[in-house]
């Protein structure tokens, strides 16, 4: 097996165990239920920024966006808008495309060579499952807001009701955390089916990936077969967005099992590849408009040289051009 595969494994395991254990003691739970989750919050805000604002920094004078259609030109020519966009309007809908539908991964095709010929597939499954990887787990994280306001805001309640309205039995089930499971288990089984993904993966391909199934795993045991008490989780959850943490006296420790892979994962959001989610709107091949036939854009970095003409340079190296034999306009 992978040794990437293992080491993330092992990880994943013994940060539960030790949020167990803690969750356990009682003279631990205040770490792992108040002092754990604030530095954490505090990782993944100030991370966030930093990253955002050292790539906002970054120079970018050359217009470089991916060009997939037909850039504009004759006006009998058909210009792709969205796929070559020459607008600021037109940017703005292949970012929206981009972000809410993942454009371009459903057109993305895998190549493979069958006997002595290339063959071309679409990757149709992993454009689903990646889209119901992210739209669940963004299910998810608003849903779980309701564990911090009070009162729950409208579009939350509404949000579970569409969430559970396959109902089975009691407590009622809410797809987005099984698609959640489900998805990041097809996303991990493609790394480590394909070859060419297995030898290209590293330890923070694996690590995120069981982190977020440890995550959504703990949460679907705890709601629906160990049947954690839901007042006592919110009266934790409340003190900490209120700034008047408590830990409460019947609390399971399978919660601080939950919490602390959660704040796990938002630590490590910052300073990993997960970190897509905010750097997508700054990047150059998708929020620029390719209109470089239209305008010129000039190097604002460029030094300020002077310009030198032909009578100055030959004046200047006049006798060496005569010792090398080259031609000359003066030849004193």
């Amino acid at each position: 097996m992978n040794v990437n595969i293992v080491l993330s494994l092992v990880a994943v395991v013994v940060l539960g165990a030790l949020a167990f254990l803690g969750g356990s003691a009682p003279m631990l739970q205040g770490v792992f239920g108040i002092a754990i989750p604030y530095i954490a919050f505090v990782m993944f805000l100030g991370g966030f920024i930093w990253r955002i604002l050292k790539w906002a920094k970054s120079p970018v004078p050359f217009r470089i966006p991916t060009t997939c259609g037909q850039q504009k030109s004759m006006p009998w020519i058909k210009h792709q808008k969205l796929d070559n966009p020459y607008t600021n309007a037109g940017v703005i809908g292949r970012m929206a495309l981009e972000i809410l539908t993942f454009r371009s991964l459903f057109r993305n095709t895998k190549a493979e060579i069958k006997g002595d010929r290339i063959s071309y597939e679409w990757e149709i499954w992993l454009w689903v499952a990646a889209l119901a990887f992210h739209y669940s787990f963004l299910a998810v994280l608003v849903r779980h807001m309701r564990f911090f306001l009070e009162p729950v805001p409208v579009f939350i309640t509404f949000l579970e009701t569409a969430d559970s309205f396959f109902q089975i039995g009691l407590p009622i089930v809410l797809l987005s955390g099984v698609i959640l499971l489900a998805a990041a288990g097809f996303l991990f089984l493609r790394r480590i089916t394909s070859p060419q993904l297995r030898y290209a993966s590293l330890l923070q391909d694996f690590f995120p990936l069981f982190l977020i199934m440890g995550i959504a795993a703990t949460g679907i045991y705890m709601r629906y077969f160990l049947r954690v008490d839901v007042v006592a989780i919110k009266e934790l959850t409340m003190g900490l967005a209120t700034l008047h943490p408590v830990i409460p006296e019947n609390i399971d420790a399978m919660v601080f099992v939950h919490l602390f892979l959660v704040c796990v994962l938002f630590a490590y959001f910052p300073f990993s590849k997960l970190m897509h989610a905010g750097g997508v709107f700054l990047s150059p091949t998708r929020n620029m408009a390719n209109n470089s036939r239209a305008k010129r854009h000039i190097n604002p970095w460029n030094p300020d040289l002077p310009f030198v003409t032909y009578e100055k340079y030959e004046n200047e190296f006049r006798e060496k051009m005569i010792e090398a034999g080259l031609p000359v306009e003066k030849e004193s």
